[in-house]
């Protein structure tokens, strides 16, 4: 009997995300979008994808050549190079093979002087090898390679979280395993120098000169000893923008006018209907905007009550003040952060027509009671989903469960536009009516209007960023949950502190890793966060008991769990680019604040 293996969604994502990368890159087939993916270095210079477009660019096959031929003694099998074998390799044993990759590495004048790539990259440890690392002609740029291979390494570990990074190098040449231990690069072990032919093992050939040959290659992983100083401010949020977004962009840009207006918003609606599991989606202006379309579309109007979160962000209930309707406060779950559905429950009158769950900070709310209470009463549902992009509860996307879910793209968010939102549902009818009112009321194909309606739409360049984003949401997940558990592994045995966890059936997207600072704690809130401001560590509060604000047609008393986590949590450092050592630093100071 064999065994089952556990299925790793980081190693499958990793995976994806690198053939899906890769491929990206390689299609390419205009100059201008080639440079749009290319990665900038730092001081000047470029790593340029070597895509279709290189197959039959003579110069370049013979500048290639020429390397490969100077650094001949760098390759096991110690060809001879001509321009039709170069063309061939580049062709078949790179642009062709889906876990290969290669950058020209490009200077200030737009010269490529080198190259640098990735091997072996599609693989069941997550591993990533680094590549075919030449530099080709003088730069008249010192430091270009390394400048290259540090950016290479940043750019893999942001956009494609590899859990190792590593490269193999012949033992004997110690002028290449210093410059890489000067990149952070370690000595791991030594792999043999064979290879398979014709069912027997082959010992390389020897090395120039005719030195006894290489028996082994050294195989080196990246390890840097890197350590945050504190000397920049580590901020709560920030996006990760990658070629693919650039490209969408200078597209819409360049062409998306007139014929081709709605050509991304088309494609990011489908896309992200697709990816939640629904049927319909419409591109808004903002998250704000779609709560609102919704409500107006569920014909919520004046005299009606709607249930929300004491715990969220104001624009849940603004949406509700918007249709005239009155916003009324429900309290949260100890451990979800999220909407109780008892509380909902004793929240209902007559008057009370919906409820708003909201997946506080990427955490699923507990919708298959939330449903059960709205059913049992007969409200409509409607998902604030605007921090929850990917997030799960039962195996099923949160915005995906109500009447409608309602997304944020806002600049903090995991998948960023700028500013904008989307609109989801699975009723075609309530489609209708979203649409009609989004589109200020206008009769389709006309300029005739016979309704109100509003102005809540995406533009076409925004809807080009956001489907590149869409496009890496998987990853950008992985990451968010991979800084959660440094996090989780950083403050492991620190008094006073627990973090937001993700309860068993569902998979939070952790948006925000959050802590609780329990009423044991030696410090307050307020004095923790200065004293974490002090060494450079932005945060923030979560949201208060949005209930106790003086704008509301309703006075309500404050709801006790919702008050509670509202004054005593915080929002950590959790931008998608976060390093590892810059976690390690928080948690090092709190850790030090709180002993």
């Amino acid at each position: 009997m064999s065994i089952p293996i556990k299925f790793d969604r980081s190693v499958a994502t990793y995976n994806s995300a690198a053939t899906r990368s890769f491929e990206f890159f390689k299609r390419t087939t205009h100059l201008d979008d080639l440079y749009a993916k290319a990665l900038r270095l730092p001081d000047g210079g470029f790593l340029v994808p070597t895509c279709d477009l290189h197959v039959d660019d003579d110069a370049l096959i013979a500048d290639l050549t020429a390397w490969r031929n100077a650094d001949v003694t760098a390759y096991p099998s110690q060809f001879v190079a001509t321009p039709a074998s170069t063309q061939a390799w580049l062709r078949d044993r790179v642009l062709a093979a889906t876990d290969r990759m290669l950058f020209l590495v490009v200077n200030k004048f737009g010269r490529a002087v080198g190259h640098m790539g990735f091997a072996s990259a599609i693989n069941d440890d997550a591993s990533l090898e680094m590549d075919n690392i030449v530099r080709g002609i003088k730069a008249g740029d010192p430091g270009i390679m390394k400048r290259g291979m540090v950016a290479l390494i940043d750019w893999a570990e942001e956009k494609l979280g590899p859990r190792e990074i590593y490269l193999r190098v012949f033992e004997s040449n110690t002028h290449a395993i210093a410059f890489y231990e000067k990149l952070g690069f370690v000595r791991d072990r030594l792999l043999p120098l064979t290879k398979h032919q014709n069912g027997s093992n082959v010992t390389y050939k020897p090395t120039a000169g005719g030195e006894k040959a290489d028996t082994h290659f050294l195989r080196m992983t990246y390890r840097p000893q890197r350590k945050c100083s504190g000397e920049k401010m580590i901020l709560t949020a920030g996006p990760s923008i990658s070629a693919r977004e650039a490209s969408y962009a200078l597209d819409a840009a360049r062409h998306g006018w007139n014929n081709e207006w709605n050509k991304y918003l088309r494609k990011f609606e489908q896309s992200f209907a697709d990816y939640i599991g629904v049927k319909h989606a419409l591109a808004t202006s903002s998250c704000t905007g779609a709560l609102h379309l919704s409500l107006l579309a569920l014909g919520i109007g004046k005299g009606d009550e709607v249930i929300v979160p004491e715990l969220t962000w104001v624009a849940t209930a603004n949406a509700v003040l918007y249709t005239r309707a009155t916003p009324i406060f429900a309290d949260v779950e100890e451990d979800t952060w999220c909407l109780d559905a008892d509380s909902v429950a004793a929240k209902i009158t007559p008057r009370t027509k919906a409820v708003i769950p909201v997946h506080l900070y990427g955490q699923p709310a507990r919708m298959d009671r939330i449903l059960d209470v709205a059913k049992a009463h007969n409200l409509f549902v409607v998902e604030d989903a605007a921090p929850s992009i990917g997030a799960e509860f039962e195996g099923k996307r949160t915005g995906s469960f109500g009447h409608f879910g309602c997304f944020s793209f806002q600049g903090a968010k995991l998948l960023v536009t700028g500013e904008g939102g989307m609109l989801l549902t699975n009723d075609t009818e309530l489609y209708q009516r979203a649409l009609k009112i989004w589109d200020q009321g206008r009769v389709p194909g006309s300029f005739w209007i016979d309704a109100n309606g509003w102005k809540y739409k995406m533009s076409n360049v925004q809807a080009a960023i956001g489907l590149g984003q869409l496009e890496r949401v998987d990853e950008l997940v992985e990451a968010k949950r991979r800084i959660f558990g440094w996090y989780a592994e950083g403050l492991r045995g620190v008094p006073h502190v627990r973090l937001n966890r993700e309860p068993a059936g569902t998979r939070s997207i952790y948006w925000m890793t959050s802590i609780y600072l329990e009423e044991s704690s030696p410090l307050s809130r307020e004095t923790l966060r200065a004293e974490l401001k002090k060494r450079n560590i932005d945060t923030r509060d979560v949201f208060p008991a949005i209930s106790q604000y003086p704008i509301w047609p309703v006075k309500q008393a404050p709801q006790p769990r919702g008050t509670r986590i509202g004054a005593r949590a915080i929002n950590m450092p959790s931008g998608v680019c976060l390093k590892r050592e810059e976690v390690q630093y928080v948690c090092e100071q709190i850790r030090a604040l709180l002993k």
